[in-house]
């Protein structure tokens, strides 16, 4: 398209993303790689709630959760899933709509092997999304797996990640006088061929 140049030029939109984000990495002030994940529930009701995306790799967006969450069950029951990156510095954003997959393997290992360990220990104490009686039970939990797993544990069978791969992405540029700048990518299946349109503001 001859009018996309500058920050969105480029044949491949997982590039642009890795290059936004990067710039971001330099501006925003926390998580750069904060994204606010929709999914929906078995009775159709919208949910949605910040993750951070760990990897944009050339076909997919990847993220990590508890599996026994309320955000896995929505996943793992629709099979897609939406998300939107917004950095306020950069006036800028980008809109992801796709299929959802388990990233359950070495890729997953590695990743939660990175993790500090005190992240680690608290990935087996928490039961997320489930009742809590207060933040000392929470911690009496994390002082029992400390003990019982000792300075490596291994990744817990309930932990591990999500693989969105898009059907959909709109990259999003703050515009003078609300004349944004909008170019949304849409394919029919995940492995199509991409039909990128700009969009009215």
């Amino acid at each position: 398209m001859s009018d996309r140049s500058g920050i969105f030029a480029g044949e491949d939109p997982f590039a642009i993303a890795r290059a936004w984000l990067a710039e971001a990495e330099q501006t925003e002030a926390n998580d750069p790689n904060a994204i606010a994940l929709a999914t929906v529930d078995s009775a159709g009701m919208p949910n949605t709630r910040m993750v951070l995306l760990k990897d944009i790799e050339d076909g997919a967006f990847v993220f990590y959760t508890n599996y026994e969450s309320a955000k896995a069950q929505e996943l793992e029951q629709a099979g897609k899933a939406a998300f939107v990156m917004h950095w306020k510095s950069l006036r800028r954003q980008i809109r992801v709509r796709g299929t959802i997959s388990r990233e359950d393997g070495p890729q997953a290992d590695e990743y939660y092997k990175s993790r500090s360990l005190k992240s680690r220990l608290g990935a087996w104490a928490s039961k997320q999304s489930q009742p809590l009686d207060s933040r000392g039970a929470l911690m009496a939990e994390v002082a029992k797996v400390t003990a019982a797993k000792g300075p490596n544990p291994p990744r817990p069978p309930f932990w591990g990640g999500y693989r969105l791969t898009p059907v959909e992405i709109e990259f999003w540029a703050d515009g003078a006088f609300r004349l944004h700048d909008r170019f949304r990518w849409r394919r029919k299946e995940s492995a199509g061929e991409w039909e990128i349109l700009r969009l009215n503001p």
